[in-house]
């Protein structure tokens, strides 16, 4: 059997002309000498990563390995070589005669899969062992896998807001902690707080929301977190800043909340993380925790649709270990079959994209300190994963939405006002 070679054999993967140039550790070479972006697969490791996990989990082994490197882009924002790679970059599915060819040519021994990078987490099948999918004992282990990197590197990626959610850009020129505010602003409206009420934000971060609503409206905020490093730093942002009065934030389950009565309750970022299969548990959760005509805002990235989809390989073991998404209006069912009225809903979808770019942006600029923090490997991850999330957002293939809603009493009482009255008046800080 003739040998192949890498640069050829990608090229006849291919359904039109190669659009970047492709080199190889066997000498090859394809594709135009001048081209923007290059692939560069160098060495034999590489070769079996993209041959044993076709698609986006082989590639994503290789890159962050080092393995392959992508040539005209920097690894802190590879988002210019993606954004022309998915545009211009077609693949075919090869016939079975074609690929066995493809396979003997290139060599049978790199089929063989080489051990994962390290940063890759175990697949779905494999988790068993940490219990069922969304258990608190496998959750708690899917929410270390992704939050407890290091609160240094996070420092670095999201700046000195700490918010790993969607901001909301008041204007083009907004800077990100400008949105970020904005967007903490818009949710504090939205729940109509007011000095005295309690908040319970679930699944708080480094308590971005608590701190906001008691430091800018005198609220008595607890926040819940699952992961120990989140909740550290937040404590001591807490003390640092004068409000432990006011705030506080647990290391715990949102599951395990006791307390009632709440006048709001929000969620920004945690409804990914609970599966499909629970939102009726969750809503119902939520709503036994407020107090009548109380409210709750849940914002969380959605798809452009209400089918069932799995999440990617790549993010599955990467990024979001055991997350799903879903489109706004199976969230919307969910909270009114739990017995609260929905009142508002929008999409934030751009400002996610704009987000994701600040963060590539502060990742670039931290990458060395980044890399010394937790490795070029995971670094390496960060970028990809948040480069590819926002061409996501950009050609609406996941979205963000807010879901306001009340528990409104048996008499149809809400406490809402006939038109809503946030976001006429949110400070960009």
């Amino acid at each position: 059997m003739a040998s192949v070679k890498i640069a050829d054999a990608f090229t006849q993967l291919l359904t039109g002309p190669l659009p970047l140039r492709v080199t190889a550790y066997d000498g090859s070479a394809a594709g135009p000498e001048d081209a923007p972006f290059g692939f560069e697969v160098r060495n034999e490791r590489g070769l079996a990563y993209l041959m044993t996990a076709p698609g986006d989990l082989g590639l994503g082994r290789a890159y962050v390995s080092g393995d392959l490197v992508v040539h005209g882009v920097h690894p802190g924002d590879p988002y210019p070589g993606l954004k022309a790679l998915q545009k211009d970059l077609k693949f075919k599915m090869p016939s079975p005669a074609e690929a066995i060819r493809l396979a003997r040519g290139l060599g049978i021994s790199h089929l063989k899969p080489p051990p994962p990078p390290p940063q890759e987490h175990l697949p779905r099948w494999r988790r068993a062992a940490e219990g069922l999918r969304h258990s608190r004992r496998r959750d708690s282990e899917a929410i270390h896998h992704h939050y407890d990197v290091s609160n240094t590197f996070y420092e670095y990626v999201l700046g000195p807001s700490m918010t790993y959610t969607c901001a909301v850009f008041p204007t083009d020129d907004a800077t990100l902690e400008q949105a970020q505010y904005y967007k903490y602003d818009l949710i504090a409206q939205k729940l109509d707080l007011k000095p005295g009420m309690r908040l319970l934000d679930v699944g708080c971060g480094w308590g971005g929301m608590v701190r906001h609503a008691a430091e800018h409206y005198g609220v008595k905020a607890l926040g819940v977190t699952l992961s120990r490093e989140q909740a550290t730093w937040a404590q001591e942002k807490i003390k640092e800043m004068g409000l432990d009065h006011l705030a506080e934030v647990r290391h715990s389950d949102y599951r395990e909340v006791t307390e009632t009565g709440f006048d709001a309750v929000s969620s920004i970022g945690l409804t990914e993380h609970i599966g499909v299969r629970n939102y009726a548990s969750y809503f119902s959760f939520l709503r036994d925790r407020l107090r009548w005509q109380g409210r709750l805002l849940n914002h969380c990235i959605t798809r452009p649709h209400n089918r069932h989809q799995e999440t990617g390989a790549f993010i599955d073991r990467y990024v979001f270990p055991d997350g799903e998404l879903t489109g706004s209006g199976r969230i919307i069912t969910e909270a009114q079959n739990a017995g609260l009225e929905v009142m508002h809903e929008e999409n934030f979808r751009v400002h996610y994209a704009r987000t994701l770019a600040g963060w590539c942006h502060n990742l670039e600029q931290n990458w060395d300190a980044c890399v010394a923090e937790v490795g070029e490997a995971t670094a390496r991850v960060w970028g990809l994963y948040m480069a590819g999330s926002r061409l996501g957002f950009e050609r609406n293939e996941i979205q963000l939405h807010h879901v306001l809603a009340t528990k409104t009493d048996d008499e149809g009482e809400a406490d809402y006002p006939l038109r809503p009255t946030f976001g006429t008046d949110a400070s960009a800080g």
